[in-house]
């Protein structure tokens, strides 16, 4: 009896070692995945900061290459056109910017809030050369900025659609979204097209919203003043608010469209009419 109680001890000993062993094997399994995750995940937000640091930067020498924001500025050559803003002189030297790309067509920019908001305008071949190019053709999740395929480089189109993705380090066009309170509209209503052959264009801003990705507001072109008008009673009417400001079918708009955080088919779009025009 006591020699069966003492193979059964043994039994049970020995059993409990094989449990422990397996046990700290599925521990160990399991902190090696975990570490792997960590890993990366680690490794993937690196990638993420690194390519955020990297686009800013490559933005930040673009503008210091050829944008001069100087009041006490007064050349005009033929390859610079300029603004004023109160007592600041804005200037933008396209000759370095095709030098640069081809593909560019303007420069656009808000000269107040969100003053972020200052990039190189280009227009692809089609509408997905830059979605992860940036202007000075390097692999980016920043992009660049661009123009629709369809539409006329020199802005005559009714409706213009420019293009900028919603960066979370607040780049590109991820501060048009600041427009969604009438507040911020009232403080900011203006931004500016500079444009390759000299002129500059004054947009005020008249709506702003969320629409979707296969909203009419990417029209275009329309076949008469009747379809253009019903255009922009409805680019009034899905505003998050009434601007008062006043468009007709004489006129041209842009439409600035990013992506939002809603879902993958909704997009914000800021829309301003051309109030001015002028020549350098």
């Amino acid at each position: 009896m006591r020699n069966e109680n003492a193979d059964n001890e043994r039994k049970k000993h020995h059993r409990g070692r094989r449990q422990k062993k397996k046990g700290n094997i599925i521990a160990n399994v399991i902190l090696v995945i975990a570490l792997i995750v960590f890993c990366v995940s680690g490794f993937q937000l690196f990638k993420i900061g690194k390519g955020y640091l990297d686009g800013r930067s490559e933005y930040d020498k673009v503008r210091k290459l050829a944008v001069t924001d100087d009041k006490n500025k007064n050349d005009k050559d033929k390859n610079k056109n300029h603004s004023e803003d109160g007592d600041d002189t804005f200037s933008v030297d396209f000759q370095k910017l095709l030098e640069i790309n081809p593909d560019t067509i303007a420069w656009i920019r808000f000269p107040d809030e969100p003053s972020q908001i200052n990039y190189p305008v280009v227009q692809g071949t089609d509408n997905s050369k830059y979605l992860k190019k940036t202007f000075s053709s390097n692999e980016n999740t920043l992009g660049a900025i661009f123009l629709n395929v369809d539409n006329q480089k020199d802005f005559s189109d009714k409706n213009s659609v420019i293009y900028g993705h919603r960066m979370r380090d607040g780049s590109m066009f991820r501060h048009l979204q600041d427009y969604d309170t009438r507040e911020f509209w009232k403080n900011n209503p203006y931004f500016y097209i500079y444009t390759v052959d000299g002129r500059i264009l004054k947009y005020h801003i008249y709506s702003a919203g969320q629409v979707v990705d296969t909203s009419e507001s990417y029209q275009t072109t329309f076949e008469t003043d009747e379809e253009y008008q019903e255009f922009l009673n409805m680019t009034q009417s899905t505003s998050l608010y009434n601007t008062g400001v006043e468009v007709t079918t004489a006129d041209t708009i842009i439409t600035l469209s990013t992506c939002t955080s809603a879902s993958d088919n909704h997009r914000f779009v800021v829309r301003g009419v051309k109030e001015e025009e002028t020549k350098q």
